[in-house]
């Protein structure tokens, strides 16, 4: 994890949050290649989800919601984590995290450390609207983006063609008052997720068809993009931990550095959230019902850090991200063989500004050609054209692959439709 963090931020992908001003606990920032790579995720996901689907449409739902949706889901009695807090320093800890409470005991250095009882800490985060101090409101930025598709759900039925079973997908900001933000993106204070909301007729024979289909859908996405399917599993929620919201539930959990972690979850939430909020369907028979809800809720930055930590290579030679090509900031690196060489620069820029429109493509020509192989492995950069002398002659440059380092002369006049079925 360190090796990873420090290449994250020498390379653009991750910063702290509000690093100049000391940081803010639990915040980050993206840089370039980070914000690339971020919405690359997001792109696949939303082309699986939406773009190649006829029964999920879209959504883009407010931050901030009248209270009442909150009070309405439960979440303002039963969106809580339970916190301990030292008795010798006051750092507080959620209860049910025993490992986290014996590292913190351990700095105590033999101290014996007595804690709090558990007390309910509710995670939503409370936010002032108005101008006049003494009378704002009270709002709550979303502790999850699933409550904007509910509330939406009588606007989605009536302005599309939608029937059931039919899914509403979203993707936005989360916020949490996390106890304890940690294991660098892991657990967050602002983060995105990705979520869809699938909703089914109310019967167990349904309920059961549709949960196990999105499981596989899910996991089979998360293996298509690269993941060690090795380094991935379910896990069944027991009673006592799943959501107040929850029938049942099971999560894709990674084999990170830090254990097995999970990152995305697939809920069976039943009909409480819409019978929460007093809403229902009009079959074709006329007949008004509460439909149930599958849910499969992915956090966009946990699935990016276990891109990065899934795709993090090294030998005695270099250091690379070997990223699915689709996921990866830039596509392809144009170089000139030597900087110093206008005929080769000039011929270099036109093969850059020819790829260009067509994906992100990186220029480079600083250093030696090796320095710039080795820093666009790092970037995860999946190929790199060198124009060279021999290039002038024949217009044919060499395409050096970024996992094996093997180097293939290719016409540069077919570079565009080259790359293009590579990434198809």
């Amino acid at each position: 994890m360190e090796k990873l963090v420090a290449l994250c931020k020498r390379r653009g992908f991750i910063y702290p949050g509000s690093e100049i001003y000391g940081g803010l606990q639990g915040t980050w920032d993206y840089g370039p290649l980070g914000a690339i790579l971020k919405q690359n995720i997001k792109q696949e996901w939303w082309k699986s989800m939406v773009q190649e689907r006829s029964d999920v449409v879209g959504v883009d739902a407010a931050i901030m919601m009248n209270p009442t949706v909150w009070k309405a889901s439960g979440h303002l009695e039963a969106f809580t984590d339970p916190l301990v807090e030292c008795m010798i320093c006051h750092s507080r800890f959620r209860a049910d995290k025993k490992e986290e409470i014996e590292t913190h005991e351990e700095t105590h250095k033999g101290e014996s450390v007595e804690w709090t009882e558990p007390k309910k800490f509710n995670l939503l985060v409370e936010a002032k609207l108005g101008v006049i101090e003494g009378e704002k409101q009270t709002v709550y930025l979303r502790g999850e983006i699933t409550q904007g598709a509910f509330v939406n759900f009588e606007n989605v039925v009536s302005s599309t063609r939608v029937k059931i079973p039919f899914g509403v997908a979203q993707i936005g900001k989360a916020f949490r008052n996390e106890i304890t933000p940690g294991n660098f993106t892991y657990r967050s204070r602002e983060f995105e997720q990705m979520e869809l909301e699938y909703f089914i007729e109310p019967s167990d024979k349904e309920g059961d068809k549709w949960f196990d289909y999105w499981k596989d859908q899910r996991m089979n996405w998360y293996v298509d993009l690269g993941f060690d399917k090795k380094k991935l599993r379910f896990r069944k929620h027991e009673d006592s931990e799943r959501a107040h919201y929850a029938k049942f539930a099971e999560d894709i959990e990674y084999e990170a550095p830090f254990g097995w972690s999970e990152f995305e979850g697939i809920h069976h939430r039943g009909d409480w959230d819409l019978s929460r909020h007093k809403l229902q369907y009009v079959g074709e028979d006329g007949q008004k019902f509460t439909p149930w809800v599958i849910e499969a809720s992915g956090g966009v930055d946990r699935s990016l850090l276990f891109f990065l930590i899934d795709s993090y290579r090294e030998d005695e030679k270099r250091v690379w991200l070997s990223l699915n090509p689709k996921l990866a900031p830039y596509k392809v690196a144009v170089f000139p063989l030597l900087a110093n060489k206008p005929e080769l620069v000039k011929r270099a820029k036109r093969i850059y500004e020819d790829l260009k429109p067509h994906f992100m493509t990186a220029w480079d020509d600083r250093g030696n050609i090796g320095k710039r192989y080795l820093s666009q492995d790092e970037a995860g950069t999946p190929w790199c054209v060198t124009v060279d002398f021999q290039t002038l002659e024949d217009s044919t440059v060499t395409i050096r692959d970024r996992d094996t380092g093997k180097q293939d002369r290719f016409k540069a006049d077919s570079l565009q439709s080259y790359f293009l079925k590579k990434l198809s």
